[in-house]
C-alpha cells in the first residue's frame, strides 16, 4: 500500500468480516452463500475482499454492473462471477467472452443471446413483485425459458428474484416468496442454482425456505443490518483522521464558512483533514466523533477537505479520530443523516485509503 501522507483512512476488518460470512453460512445451513461485492464491496474494497475470502475457500461472488465483474476476473481468472444488473448488447458479448455469468430479465436481452454463438451462462430474473428488473408473468418466463432451451451455447444455469420488504414488511414478503414458488412450479426446467435471499431473508427466513439452493449475502457480509438484533455481526469499517492543527478562539470569534458557528467562551478547536470530497458529506453537522473514547461536537459548516471537532485541553496535535465505527455506529452515522447504513459506508470516495486488518 502507499503510503498515507494525510492521516485519513478507513480501517477494514477481513477478519470480521469473515466471521460474519461463516456465521450466515451457518444460519443457511446447506445452501451456498454468493458474497455481493459491488459498489467496491460496499465501500470496503472489492479487490482486496474478493482475494481474503478466495483465499479462505470462497470462490463464487454477485455484482451489479460488467465493469465490476471485469475488474475482478482481471486478478481473479478461476472465480464464478454473476452480473445482476442489466448487460447491454456490448456487455452480453463481452461477459462471453471473459466468462461472466449474467442476468437476463427482459426480451431485449433475450433477442441479443440468440444471435450470439459464443457460450454463456446465464441466471434469469423473475419479478416477484419488486417491480424493478426481471420478468413479471410467469407466462412470460415460460415462453423464454422455451426459446433459449433450443440454443446448446446458451446455458441457463440459475433463477432469482429480489425482495423489496424481507426487513419490515412481512405479509409483502409472504406474497413475493409465493409468487416466485408459483413461477418455480410452472416451468418445466431443473435449474442448478435457485436464490431469493438477501441479507435479512437470509438470516431470518432462509431456513424455512427448501426449495433454495444460494442466498445472496450483502450488507451483513460487512457487519450491518435494517432489522433490529443482529449483534452476531460484527463491524468491518472504521473511518479514521486525526488532529492537523489546532485553533484557540476567543468569545465572538467565528468558524468556517458562513461564519455559521459563534465561540461563546474561549474555546479550543480541531481540524480534521477530511471533508465532503471524501464522502463525510455537510449535512454530518451537527454530529459528534470520538477522540479518546469520548465524544466530541463537530461544528461550523463541512469544507471540501477540512472539518472543525470542539475539543479540550486533553486533545494534542495528531490525537486520533474516529468519525465512525466505534462508539459512533455506522447506524448511528446513517439516523444522523436521514438514510441507511447503505449509503453511509458507500459514499466514502476512494480517496480515503483503505488498510485491512487480517
Amino acid at each position: 500500500m502507499n503510503k498515507i501522507y494525510r492521516k485519513t483512512y478507513a480501517e477494514i476488518n477481513l477478519n470480521n468480516l469473515y466471521l460474519n460470512y461463516k456465521n450466515v453460512e451457518k444460519i443457511v445451513g446447506n445452501k451456498k452463500v454468493i458474497p455481493v461485492v459491488k459498489a467496491n464491496a460496499y465501500g470496503h474494497g472489492s479487490l482486496e475482499v474478493v482475494e481474503y475470502l478466495f483465499n479462505k475457500g470462497v470462490d463464487h461472488y454477485a455484482v451489479s454492473l460488467l465493469e465490476e465483474a471485469l475488474e475482478l476476473r482481471e486478478v481473479f481468472p478461476l472465480i464464478k462471477i454473476l452480473v445482476m444488473g442489466v448487460s447491454t448488447d456490448e456487455a452480453i458479448l463481452k461477459a462471453a467472452e471473459k466468462n461472466i455469468d449474467i442476468t437476463i430479465s427482459n426480451f431485449s436481452q433475450v433477442e441479443k443471446l440468440k444471435k450470439i454463438k459464443e457460450n454463456i451462462s446465464i441466471n434469469l430474473k423473475f419479478d416477484s413483485g419488486m417491480n424493478r428488473l426481471g420478468f413479471k408473468k410467469i407466462e412470460d418466463l415460460n415462453n423464454v425459458l422455451n426459446e433459449l432451451k433450443r440454443y446448446s451455447n446458451i446455458h441457463i444455469e440459475g433463477i432469482f428474484t429480489h425482495f423489496a420488504t424481507a426487513d419490515g414488511d412481512k405479509k409483502y414478503y409472504d406474497q413475493q416468496t409465493g409468487q416466485f414458488e408459483k413461477a418455480l412450479n410452472s416451468v418445466d426446467f431443473k435449474f442448478g442454482m435457485i436464490h431469493s435471499s438477501n441479507s435479512s431473508s437470509a438470516i431470518k427466513y432462509e431456513r424455512d425456505i427448501d426449495y433454495t439452493t444460494h442466498v445472496r449475502l450483502g450488507i451483513s457480509l460487512y457487519g450491518l443490518s435494517l432489522d433490529p438484533g443482529m449483534d452476531f455481526l460484527k463491524n468491518t469499517y472504521k473511518l479514521v483522521s486525526h488532529i492537523s492543527e489546532i485553533k484557540y478562539l476567543s468569545a465572538g470569534d467565528k468558524v468556517g464558512y458562513g461564519a455559521t458557528y459563534t465561540a461563546k467562551n474561549n474555546e479550543i478547536i480541531g481540524i480534521l483533514p477530511i471533508g465532503y470530497a471524501d464522502g463525510f458529506i455537510r449535512k454530518n453537522s451537527p454530529g459528534d466523533v470520538e477522540i479518546k473514547g469520548k465524544r466530541y461536537p463537530i461544528i461550523g459548516r463541512i469544507c471540501m477537505d477540512q472539518l472543525f471537532v470542539k475539543i479540550d485541553d486533553t486533545i494534542t496535535l495528531g490525537e486520533q479520530v474516529t468519525l465512525f465505527g466505534g462508539i459512533i455506529t455506522i447506524d448511528e452515522v446513517a439516523k444522523r443523516l436521514d438514510t441507511i447504513n447503505y449509503e453511509v459506508i458507500c459514499q466514502i470516495t476512494n480517496r480515503v485509503p483503505r488498510i485491512y486488518i487480517k
